[in-house]
């Protein structure tokens, strides 16, 4: 849909002149195009809900091969380990608890009555951290986003309360595309790769690919599902495109390989019912499944309190303010009042389910092996001897990625030294 083509006419001409030469002389030469020395680009890519050890399932040959040519680790995700959250981490270098972004669903009292859900983009969600796609377009780096949470978002904007809610301002990626599921891989490869067929002028130096097909296995089946293993290896297959359709073009790219977090398997047998938990007349369920969020009805703290805060099996809960300090969570305005969270493979709901299920989840502990996430450095920038260590977290992305663009990092949580030594002098 990026390409052009020389009208027919032209193509025609040039063949009439070539027939009209002289017998017997060879028609003028044309000067022979000089192949162009393209620059490297930087492919932040996302397989979202892909756990680590998919890589050992024998399904994704490419993966791995870029994971032997380049570096692979895992990658600790943000807390709470849920997608939007975690994927404005990567691209931001803020925890949820400083961007804002502190889950998939969430309220703010200097907005009542609405709620933020992940088709939200009303620039006073996301306006606290500031994405590294900005951060390029600032320094006059052109950038192009396909999919990636929070890249359709007019950055730093506001969106008028009154209809039709026009928005003013704001920084956006010079390409962008809105999610849609129904957008196949096939056609998210050719996106990119239409995008650097283009003219150097206009041709983006930082770009960014999502695939959901794994995450959307994995819940529907479980992580340890042919599902979930197909998928996986659906996406390395579109990752093979990629790599062949930028040896076409004789692009370089520095590729960053990431997922958001991992994915657990999840059972009805494994609930615990907050009903039984509490009287529902005391709080309001913000949100619910391996953590759950609550607020107290007015007047009833103590009430809840005094249920909600007893030790208890397979789920501990918390005041928002005495969440242990190791999640980084619990200080923003827009975390409720009392926070839970179940142990890894078990899930807080309203109520008693009344059907059995099982499938998978993410948004457990940060340190739980289930939870842990992808990271392949794969490019002419990176050293290959380079390991990170094993505390690495995904904030510390941003600062790689400013690195790679030439420019200066907002500072935030994210910690440059971390892979400082993952780029070559």
């Amino acid at each position: 849909m990026f390409m052009r083509s020389f009208p027919l006419a032209c193509l025609i001409s040039f063949a009439a002149l070539a027939a009209c030469a002289p017998v017997g002389q060879r028609p003028v030469s044309t000067m022979a195009v000089p192949v162009e020395q393209r620059q490297p680009v930087t492919i932040l890519l996302s397989i979202d809900g892909f756990r680590p050890d998919y890589l050992k399932r024998g399904v994704a040959p490419n993966l791995n091969a870029l994971a032997a040519g380049g570096v692979e680790a895992s990658m600790r995700p943000s807390f709470p380990t849920k997608t939007f959250p975690n994927h404005w981490a990567i691209v931001t270098g803020d925890r949820p608890d400083r961007s804002g972004i502190v889950a998939n669903t969430m309220e703010d009292a200097s907005r009542p009555g609405e709620k933020f859900t992940m088709a939200s983009d009303d620039p006073y969600w996301w306006n606290e951290a500031e994405p590294i796609w900005v951060t390029a377009e600032k320094a006059g780096i052109r950038t192009a986003t396909l999919f990636w949470p929070g890249s359709n978002v007019a950055w730093g904007g506001t969106k008028a309360t009154d209809w039709p809610r026009r928005i003013t301002g704001g920084t956006r990626p010079s390409d962008w595309a809105q999610f849609n599921e129904e957008i196949s891989a096939d056609q998210r490869v050719n996106g990119v790769l239409d995008l650097l067929r283009r003219p150097a002028d206009i041709r983006p130096r930082f770009l960014t690919l999502y695939f959901d097909v794994v995450d959307t296995a994995g819940h529907e089946k479980g992580p340890d599902s042919s599902e979930a293993t197909e998928a996986a290896a659906a996406v390395d297959r579109q990752i093979g495109r990629l790599i062949a359709g930028l040896k076409d073009l004789g692009q370089p790219a520095n590729l960053v390989i990431v997922s958001d977090h991992g994915m657990a398997q999840k059972s009805s047998e494994r609930v615990v019912a907050m009903d039984k938990v509490a009287d529902p007349a005391d709080y309001r369920i913000v949100e619910s499944g391996p953590y759950a969020s609550l607020a107290a009805q007015p007047g009833h703290e103590r009430a809840l309190e005094a249920r909600l805060l007893k030790p208890r099996p397979h789920m501990q809960c918390w005041r928002k303010s005495e969440i242990p300090a190791r999640f980084h969570y619990g200080t923003h305005r827009r975390i409720p009042p009392y926070f839970c969270l179940a142990e890894t493979g078990w899930i807080i709901q309203p109520t008693t389910p009344a059907r059995p299920f099982a499938g998978g989840d993410h948004g457990w502990d940060d340190q739980a092996p289930e939870m842990q996430a992808l990271f392949i450095a794969n490019g002419p920038a990176f050293d290959t001897r380079f390991h990170p260590a094993a505390d690495f977290t995904n904030i510390d992305v941003y600062p790689l990625l400013a690195r790679l663009l030439g420019v200066k990092p907002v500072a935030g949580d994210g910690n440059p030294a971390v892979l400082a030594g993952l780029v070559r002098n």
